[in-house]
This record gives C-alpha cells, structure tokens and sequence, in this order.
C-alpha cells in the first residue's frame, strides 16, 4: 500500500518513526525559516563583502616618454586619445568612474577639467585597493595654472602616469 489509492487525499507518513498513519509536516517548523523543497537558502554575506568589486581587466602600463612623443607628433590628438585609454580601462577595471566615451566628449569640449578628473580618479583606483593615492583632483593644479610656466602640464602627466602605471603593475600588468 505504497501509492495512495485516493488522489486528492494527502498521502500519509508510513515512516514508524513517526508514527503510522499519521499526516507528514506541512512546512518547516514553527520559527524556522521557509525553504522550497530541493532549494537551499544562499549563505549569509557580510555587508562589508556585497559592493566589493574583484576587477575587471588590466589596463596597459604606458611609458612617459612614449605618450609624450606620440603627443607631440599627433599635434595633441594622442592627449585625447590617453584620456580615452585611460579612462575606459579604469571603468573596465573598476567598475567607477567616467569611462571612456565621457571622458572623450569631455576632453573634446571643456578639455581644460580632464586633467583634474583623470588625476581624481587614479588617486580613488590606487585608493581603492588600499595603495597610496599618490595623486589626486588637487594634481591638476600642475597642469592649469602650471601651464603658465611651461613644464607644468609635464610634470602633471608625469606624476599622473606614473601612479596609475605603478596601479597596473601592483595588479599584474606587465612594464612597459
């Protein structure tokens, strides 16, 4: 008599453990949580652990003097091109920030603030993962006003690349 010959009846226990004839339990009990059969409940997560971000891909460690060449040779036209690059790696990277496309209208429009923006945002990336900034919005003070004495926008994108390659190679990018 192990198949119910009544359909629309419950089937009833016939474990003797708990008893013969007697209904088996409707649900969890009283005060326990509710779990559909065959589904387990997902482990509970700490609140520190549910935004933390693993990484995307790395971005590519790119020499200064390379980038400052290829600047002077392409008229300034790299300048945005690196604005793009970096920017679009760190979001990949990181999952914050502008991205590459915003970046590139910025640059395109008001160029004047991606200095300070992409400086902000390699100090936030290094911050991040526990590293010293090294850098920060304050950085961009080098390129304007420092433009006005000539090196200034130098030695911005000097301190500026260096931190986010020194990024790139603290998380496995291979050095230029």
């Amino acid at each position: 008599m192990s198949e119910n010959q009544f359909p629309d009846q419950p089937q009833q226990n016939q474990d003797p453990a708990q008893g013969w004839g007697q209904q088996p339990p409707a649900g969890p009990p009283p005060g326990a949580p509710y779990a559909s059969p065959g589904w387990q409940s997902a482990p509970p997560v700490d609140a520190g652990q549910m935004h933390q971000w693993q990484g995307g891909p790395l971005g590519k460690v790119r020499s200064n003097g390379t980038c400052v060449l290829l600047f002077i040779v392409t008229c300034g036209i790299y300048g945005i091109v690196y604005y793009y690059m970096t920017h679009d790696e760190m979001k990949r990277h990181s999952n914050q920030g502008l991205g590459g496309v915003i970046a590139l209208i910025l640059a395109i429009f008001v160029g004047i603030v991606n200095p300070f923006l992409l400086s902000n945002e390699v100090g936030n990336l290094r911050a991040s993962r526990g590293q010293e900034p090294k850098v920060s919005g304050m950085t961009g003070l080098w390129y304007f006003p420092g433009m006005f004495i000539l090196v200034g926008p130098f030695i911005w994108f000097f301190k500026t690349n260096d931190a986010l390659n020194e990024y790139w190679i603290s998380q496995g990018a291979q050095p230029a």
